[in-house]
């Protein structure tokens, strides 16, 4: 059979499979194409669903496609499969395969392989893009030519198409593109937690923190580990499985070990050079989880030799990405915040824990196989109400019984009224919904543009 490295050692000689045909697909085929070696698709949406510019990319370089299901055939038929991130493991064409001896590797660990330039890749269950994006800006700002993407932005392969300009690839990886990231080895990996979530993929939760842990699988000794010394879940399977990286920390007490703290409104760096550094944090980042994030970013971006005076200016003015615990508005002394990229319970949790008012929270939507007791702690300090929407309100409501007041809602705007009405000054409404977004909405941008809009026009009630 044959393995990766002969694949790329001689592309042309094989047959490579794609399987699924969205963004990264299409990015994997234009790849291979590229090389040389003879692709193909296969894909289980109708022909009509997919995107134009792929079928015409396929029709002009006539590379077999399959629409509307998979045959064994075709993937018996590959010497080398790239799946898409979505596409499910256990797909029975997939299980052939692999009983076959027939390398399977995602586009982004095909991509990583082919990837001559430092890697730092960011992971966790929450606060990826939001790292992602300041560990780049950090970068930058001391005039490194920088690539950010992977799990956001541009695919990994998009990057290997253009001009390759860039001199540190900064990644955003999630636990899918881990599940078949091949030998990815990044230089600095940094995990920032692991909370429940997309358990209607993974097995159970125990599978899931796996996952996000094969981030550091494949690190040598001369590698770095950025960690969150406040996560038990990290921390505890660490102890039970050390890695080979060494290790660096983030968090409210490092014990000792080199890393960074946020302390009298700073970022301080410890046990690292011959002296403490610090920077400034503007008001926005001080709050939790936004802090924890600045932290993270910071540390990576110092390993990698951003100046000092570079890393203060960059924080200064950072702009995180929209509907992350972002203040709305303020109305008659209540504050309204949009968190609606919180998809899961442990987002909802580290919101709350970063509250510092009497919180009526908008919740709801899709479940996605989380426990809700993990938010348990924070409804019962955090939440005087509850206000439910969505698929899940049933269910959710069931979970929360006796924890704190409940009310039910219909749409988006009803919630936000009720929760208006029932607000006192000084409280604040939080929409952090701890579900998926597709039951009433086309993704968590939408209902988070419809919060905004829905609390804006409190003011012509």
């Amino acid at each position: 059979m044959v393995g990766l490295k002969e694949f790329m050692a001689s592309p042309a000689s094989y047959r490579a499979l794609v399987v699924g045909s969205g963004k990264s697909g299409f990015a994997a085929l234009r790849f291979l194409h590229r090389l040389g070696c003879r692709v193909a698709l296969s894909e289980k949406a109708e022909e009509p669903a997919l995107d134009g510019r792929l079928l015409q990319w396929l029709q002009e370089k006539n590379v077999y496609h399959e629409t509307g299901g998979h045959r064994r055939e075709t993937f018996l038929d590959a010497d080398v499969i790239v799946v898409s991130p979505g596409v499910p493991l256990e797909l029975a064409e997939l299980a052939a395969a692999r009983q076959a001896g027939i390398e399977i590797i995602g586009e982004f660990g095909l991509g990583a392989a082919y990837l001559q330039i430092p890697i730092v890749a960011v992971t966790g269950t929450n606060g990826k893009t939001t790292v992602t994006k300041l560990i780049g800006e950090l970068l930058q700002g001391a005039g490194r030519k920088v690539f950010v993407g992977g799990n956001i932005g541009t695919p990994l392969l998009d990057y290997l198409l253009g001009e390759q300009d860039a001199e540190i690839a900064v990644l955003e990886v999630s636990s899918y593109q881990l599940d078949t990231a091949g030998a990815f080895r990044p230089d600095v990996a940094v995990l920032l937690n692991i909370s429940p979530d997309h358990l209607d993929r993974y097995g159970s939760y125990d599978e899931y923190a796996a996952a996000k842990l094969k981030i550091f699988a494949w690190q040598q000794p001369d590698d770095l580990a950025v960690v969150n010394a406040d996560d038990p879940e990290i921390t505890g399977r660490l102890a039970a499985a050390p890695i080979a990286a060494k290790t660096l920390w983030f968090g409210r007490e490092l014990g000792g070990r080199p890393g960074t703290v946020v302390a009298g409104g700073k970022i301080v760096l410890r046990g690292m050079f011959s002296h403490e550094e610090k920077y400034e944090l503007p008001a926005e980042l001080l709050k939790s989880p936004n802090s924890e994030n600045a932290m993270a970013a910071t540390l990576a971006a110092r390993v990698m030799a951003c100046p000092e005076e570079a890393i203060s200016r960059v924080l200064a003015k950072f702009e995180r990405p929209p509907h992350r615990l972002a203040l709305v508005t303020e109305i008659k002394g209540v504050s309204y915040f949009d968190d609606s990229k919180a998809t899961n319970v442990g987002a909802v949790q580290s919101a709350l824990e970063g509250m510092n008012q009497p919180v009526i929270l908008i919740a709801g939507g899709r479940d996605k196989g989380g426990d809700y007791g993990y938010m348990a702690e924070g409804v019962r300090a955090k939440v005087k109400k509850m206000v439910l929407i969505g698929e899940a309100r049933e269910k959710m409501a069931g979970a929360f019984a006796g924890m704190t007041s409940i009310e039910m809602a219909d749409s988006l705007e009803e919630a936000v009224l009720k929760a208006a009405r029932s607000a006192q000054e000084g409280d604040a409404v939080l929409l952090s919904p701890a579900c998926a977004s597709f039951d009433m909405f086309q993704s968590y941008a939408d209902r988070g543009e419809r919060f905004q809009r829905a609390v804006h026009n409190l003011n012509n009630k």
